[in-house]
């Protein structure tokens, strides 16, 4: 689709006085109060809704939001125990392969998983359910036969004292691809489409170490959106196309086993000579310590960045603002799952869970994502999340972090290699990279909800409406 020439006429712009806004070739081309519209040019009528830049998610994973719409639900809130288990699994519908794919499970539904237990629950067809975490994948006994565990030597096989596989693999998602059946390619548009609904024109997918098939998809089929990628390698080059850019580089600090500070510092260090900051996954106090160990050794980059920052110790914070660090979290977590943590994190330990109030006040910058497809897309559900910070049941986690709805879309409105930093405008010149509020933003931040998104553009592409 090519860009558009529009005049969006009567926005309340950026949140504050109403005006006339033209996009053309791309870029926001005149703002103010006397606009006519020119002979045919796209007249949108905002009617006083708000017209602010496109929301920017600062994590999540593209082709993995793509396949958890195509697979069966197997946890929370859907989901509730063996039984419920059982039933989802037997009425899932199998994949051009035979395959049943299951996502977002935990063990409160049925508890551990391995090929004993899939098999119980079904045995007819090749199963593979994730964890909510994405880092494990449980697969029953047909679906082990079929990927060739007995004979792997991923280091993330899991095996009994006998050396036989479990069926429980940690981190193995790219050997694991390597031993299914080919799928079809992701339809980015359809999430393209999905993005819009919510007012999202840009994300930085936070998959680590993407090959070069995934790069190529990005690069030769439409981007859904604009596309921030962690996941290049140092080695790999620029990708082709507009819309699609090369940000920090990932590295992962795995929960199952962290890697010795000599390694991660030669790492980061290795990264910052390629002219790249790093983008770092830590959810546990250790991996955080560890980090900012590794850190202090290796220097720090502009851009550096800690990805989820899901515990973060009090006498931590002086050291993320010292290094001028910054922090790309999730409370929609908190939303999604925070019954969890409140049962099964100590309670000295609830401050620490996802901060932001207290990041922000200490000068550590701040940008709110989703992490989906493993935590809820629908930005509008993160900023109620970063303001009331309550679970499922209303009890509230961490009231001393909440932020303000305000503050927290500020966050989604910054720049993908600033997240948290300064705030994107409506203003001549700067990209048509767009949304459009059925209502004033003081009006729709009172009560945080996609419904309220009209229509979107990305570089003067127009979607809705």
């Amino acid at each position: 689709m090519e860009a558009a020439t529009v005049l969006y006429r009567d926005a309340e712009v950026d949140g504050r006085g109403r005006g006339h806004v033209r996009v053309a070739g791309g870029r926001i081309a005149e703002a103010g109060p006397r606009l006519a519209p020119a002979r045919g040019e796209r007249v949108v009528e905002c009617r006083g809704g708000a017209l602010l830049p496109g929301l920017w998610d600062h994590h999540l994973h593209l082709h993995a939001l793509w396949a958890w719409r195509r697979s069966v639900v197997c946890g929370p809130p859907s989901v509730e125990g063996r039984d419920a288990l059982a039933a989802a699994l037997r009425a899932a519908v199998p994949d051009e392969h035979g395959w049943v794919r299951g996502v977002g499970y935990v063990e409160s539904v049925a508890g551990d998983l391995g090929a004993a237990e899939l098999d119980a629950l079904r045995a007819d067809r090749p199963v593979r359910v994730q964890h909510r975490s994405g880092a494990l994948w449980m697969l029953n006994s047909a679906a082990a036969r079929e990927a060739g565990l007995a004979t792997g030597r991923h280091p993330g096989i899991e095996r009994d004292a006998g050396g036989v596989p479990t069926g429980r693999l940690w981190r193995a998602d790219a050997w694991l691809r390597t031993r299914l059946p080919a799928g079809r390619p992701a339809d980015l548009g359809a999430i393209g489409r999905e993005l819009a609904r919510h007012g999202i024109t840009g994300v930085t997918d936070a998959t680590p170490d993407l090959t070069a098939e995934t790069r190529a998809a990005f690069a030769t089929g439409k981007p859904p959106a604009r596309v921030h990628l962690l996941g290049v390698p140092l080695d790999a080059p620029a990708p082709g196309d507009p819309l699609v850019t090369t940000g920090p580089y990932k590295i992962v600090l795995a929960d199952s086993g962290l890697p010795p500070l000599d390694g991660l510092t030669e790492r980061i260090t290795r990264a910052h000579a390629c002219g790249r900051a790093v983008a770092v996954h830590c959810v546990t106090r250790e991996a955080l310590l560890l980090l900012l160990a590794a850190l202090d050794a290796a220097g720090v980059r502009a851009g550096d960045r800690v990805e989820h920052a899901a515990l973060v110790p009090g006498e931590t914070i002086g050291e993320l603002a010292r290094l001028g660090l910054r922090v790309v979290t999730q409370p929609g977590f908190l939303a999604d799952r925070g019954d969890d943590y409140l049962r099964d994190v100590p309670a000295r330990d609830h401050g620490d869970l996802y901060r932001c109030r207290s990041l922000v006040e200490s000068g550590v910058p701040v940008g709110l994502s989703s992490d989906a497809p493993y935590g809820p897309l629908d930005p509008w559900r993160v900023i109620d999340a970063a303001a009331r910070r309550r679970t499922r049941s209303g009890a509230v986690a961490g009231a001393g972090e909440t932020i303000t709805t305000r503050a927290a879309l500020r966050s989604y409105l910054t720049a993908p290699d600033d997240p948290g930093g300064r705030v994107r405008r409506v203003r001549p010149g700067a990209p048509a990279d767009l949304m459009v509020l059925r209502v004033p933003l003081a009006e729709a931040l009172r009560r945080p909800d996609a419904g309220a998104v009209r229509c979107t553009m990305v570089a003067g592409c127009l979607t809705g409406d």
